[in-house]
């Protein structure tokens, strides 16, 4: 019984509303091409209602994207990632974009007929942000932007591009890309997990001043605040992967006997799902906890958005393979739900941010606080 006695009771709905849309999703989710990008999917999330819960007038609520993004991955990752790369990679538009850009694309996103992405990651330049290359050099009035995107989901197929480029030596500047700009090509790349990743080239590709995000110089803190939003909900899709490796791992021990008597009676296996359910309402309450301080502006977040990612991702890690690890080898058979769940959490400690630099941030906080 996992308890949510810390939300409301609107929140506690939510959250059993995207569980049961995940759910109908499954069938729409399977039959999508493997590493691109599932449009019908989209549309289905949509028409559920569900990507219009990122796209008030307010914004996205921290809170309601954890809840939304648990629930789904709880049982369908699949929809799990297409609704929150839909987010992610219009959210910036959403809070920075101009109002011309923002009524263009924004609508299309929120209905599903439009896909975004967040291009921040190059070859060079992954964690080590100050390492980006992209360079978007002042043309008259407009900008041309040369270089490499990698690892850039949804690429490359989405219609509308959040991109990170230098523009000074120590300056970073955000734009609105479309994906059918002139010079803008892309390919897309196979992966563990196969998601719709792909790596984006762009050759002197002109981009209005009018599509910049927020001031010029200024993406650092578009793309922080971004990922503020984000990171705590990434903590939520592991902790709803991890929640369905423990469920499939609790029904098991139930049946499954061995020397005569279920598994779930031998200690080394109860107890190993005890530690599992543990940790995991421990990670469920660090996630709502750093989403509910930024939903109220409690200040900075940025060390519990690192604190939830970080706990979020290991502990579903953890899960998925004490999971694997009780079902034995029958686990590992590629169609079993642990094998599909196996690839899926991996990718999670490494993106927006790897669990190494999640550390950096908490210790550096820390320091910060002492020195102050």
């Amino acid at each position: 019984m996992i308890t949510y006695a810390h939300l409301t009771e609107p929140q506690q709905e939510l959250l059993r509303t995207a569980e049961e849309v995940a759910k109908q999703l499954i069938k729409i989710a399977a039959a999508g091409t493997p590493g691109r990008v599932n449009r019908p999917l989209i549309t289905a999330l949509a028409e559920h209602g569900l990507l219009g819960r990122m796209f008030t007038e307010d914004g996205v609520s921290a809170m309601e994207l954890c809840l939304l993004r648990e629930g789904l991955a709880r049982y369908c990752t699949e929809a799990e990632t297409a609704l929150a790369l839909q987010g992610l990679g219009s959210a910036a538009i959403l809070r920075f974009g101009r109002p011309d850009v923002v009524a263009e694309w924004i609508p299309k996103v929120a209905a599903g007929t439009a896909v975004a992405a967040f291009a921040l990651t190059e070859p060079d330049a992954g964690s080590d942000v100050a390492a980006m290359t992209l360079a978007a050099e002042r043309d008259g009035g407009d900008y041309r932007l040369t270089g490499e995107k990698i690892y850039i989901s949804n690429a490359p197929d989405a219609d509308i591009y959040t991109v990170f480029a230098k523009t000074g030596e120590r300056a970073i500047t955000a734009f609105a890309v479309p994906g059918d700009t002139p010079g803008l090509t892309g390919e897309s790349l196979t992966l563990l997990a196969p998601h719709p990743i792909g790596r984006l080239r762009f050759d002197g590709v002109r981009v209005p001043a009018a599509q910049v995000l927020g001031e010029p110089d200024r993406g650092m803190s578009v793309a922080m605040r971004t990922l503020d939003l984000f990171r705590p909900s990434v903590g939520a899709f592991a902790v709803g992967m991890g929640q369905a490796a423990l469920d499939l791992a609790v029904a098991h021990a139930a049946r499954r006997e061995a020397f005569g008597r279920p598994l779930k009676q031998f200690q080394g296996v109860s107890h190993q799902l005890a530690e599992v359910a543990m940790r995991l309402q421990a990670a469920r309450l660090l996630v709502h906890s750093a989403a509910a301080g930024y939903d109220k502006g409690a200040g900075p977040t940025t060390q519990a958005a690192a604190m939830a990612k970080l706990f979020g991702t290991e502990t579903a890690q953890f899960a998925v393979d004490v999971a694997i690890q009780v079902h034995g080898a029958a686990a590992l058979v590629d169609d079993h739900p642990l094998a599909h769940l196996y690839r899926e959490v991996r990718a999670p400690r490494i993106y927006e941010g790897a669990s190494e630099i999640q550390r950096e941030i908490i210790a550096r906080e820390l320091f910060r606080a002492a020195q102050a």
